[in-house]
């Protein structure tokens, strides 16, 4: 038998695993799998059997639990010592990797509200875990640990300290995306990949991290996965006197504004037809056209805001499902950020390159792929080495 890290990351709509040797986090998966569209047709899609419908998975715990049934029938020589489970939010306790026990647990239920749409799919995830392998050690490993390097000042609101000492600070988001790219950036940047970085992971979910040294020093998301740019059905930052005027003018419940800001805003919001970046880019509708002009002028402004905060920029690095896929919203990003320095290679874009921005470029620019499954397996091993 082989021994093994499964990986779990759990969106509201689609669940992720993959198996990764216990031993060498240079190999590549031994079986990976994912469910896309959890509850609305879903998709299955394993390492041996490929994609086909699986209309029968109408909750994520009825994909999860399928695709460990998938796992064990096509990787059966495989014995899980552990799981590693993505969890968004890790509040002001979690900094680093953890092996979840029951008060761990409790103390991540707690945080469930600061991540309505991610932390109870998480959380799920470890119960069905627990139950598929009672022997297996559950391990945590957090998309807000990554951000723990920025500076007070960057953590605290304009609010009374009270407030902060309680627990109301910027925690940041997609630590795990930025953990992997910051592991790799040397292989494509050299020595300049220590210098001052801004990573932009755009996909449904959008945010941007600057770094220094590979380390966090300023990113867009804070309390909650809400700020930043707006996203595919996340409005990002919005004047908080707006929501008072949606609560006490308009008369909406706490309830459904929350359902207003993460599920019938963003790019969906503003077009009226799509959160998804492929759709939109393709329709004629003028509305479509402008929710994607928000999205291009937000990011770029938010990396002349990030810029501030290293003091200049040497490289601009794109990831996730938009940054990686559509060249054409990175030439758009690009030109704007033509007074950092950053100048386009167009073929190099429009071919899928990494480096995408021209030789001699002051500032460089990358199409460079996450990998969360990776570092989370890289996470859980090292949670196993400290016990």
């Amino acid at each position: 038998m082989t021994e093994a890290i499964l990986t779990l990351n759990i969106g509201s709509s689609s669940v992720k695993a993959s198996l990764r040797g216990a031993a060498d986090d240079r190999e590549e998966a031994i079986w990976s799998g994912v469910v896309g569209g959890v509850g609305v047709g879903a998709r299955l899609e394993t390492t041996k059997n490929g994609k086909r419908a699986a209309p029968d998975l109408k909750t994520d715990r009825a994909a999860t639990e399928r695709l460990f049934a998938e796992m064990r029938a096509e990787a059966p020589d495989v014995d899980v010592i552990a799981v590693g489970h993505r969890i968004v939010h890790g509040g002001a306790q979690f900094a680093a990797p953890v092996e979840i026990d029951e008060k761990v647990m409790n103390a991540l239920k707690a945080l469930s509200p600061l991540a309505p749409s991610h932390q109870p799919h998480n959380l799920m995830g470890v119960e069905a875990a627990r139950a598929a392998f009672p022997r297996a050690a559950q391990i945590a490993c957090f998309d807000t640990a990554f951000h723990r390097t920025t500076p007070a000042i960057e953590r605290l609101f304009g609010l009374p300290r009270a407030y902060a000492e309680k627990g109301v600070i910027r925690y940041g988001f997609h630590g795990l995306s930025y953990a992997y790219i910051a592991g790799i950036l040397p292989d494509f940047l050299g020595e300049a990949a220590n210098g001052r970085v801004i990573v932009a992971h755009l996909g449904a979910g959008a945010s941007l991290c600057a770094m220094r040294d590979r380390k966090s020093v300023a990113t867009t998301m804070g309390y909650t996965a809400l700020d930043g740019p707006p996203m595919s059905t996340r409005s990002g930052s919005i004047d908080p006197g707006v929501l008072l005027h949606l609560l006490e003018d308009e008369g909406m419940s706490a309830r459904a504004l929350s359902d207003l800001l993460y599920h019938r805003s963003g790019l969906l919001g503003v077009s009226g037809l799509s959160g998804d970046m492929k759709t939109l880019l393709e329709s004629d509708d003028p509305h479509a056209a402008e929710a994607v002009d928000l999205f291009v002028y937000r990011v770029a402004r938010e990396i002349g805001s990030l810029a501030a905060a290293i003091g200049g920029l040497d490289a601009l690095v794109f990831t996730a499902g938009i940054g990686e896929n559509a060249p054409e919203i990175r030439a758009r990003v690009c030109a704007l950020c033509a007074w950092l320095g950053v100048e386009l290679d167009a073929r190099a874009n429009e071919q899928g390159a990494r480096r995408i921005s021209t030789p001699g470029a002051r500032a460089s620019a990358w199409a460079i792929p996450t990998d969360e499954e990776r570092e989370i397996a890289r996470e859980a091993r090292r949670a196993l080495a400290a016990r």
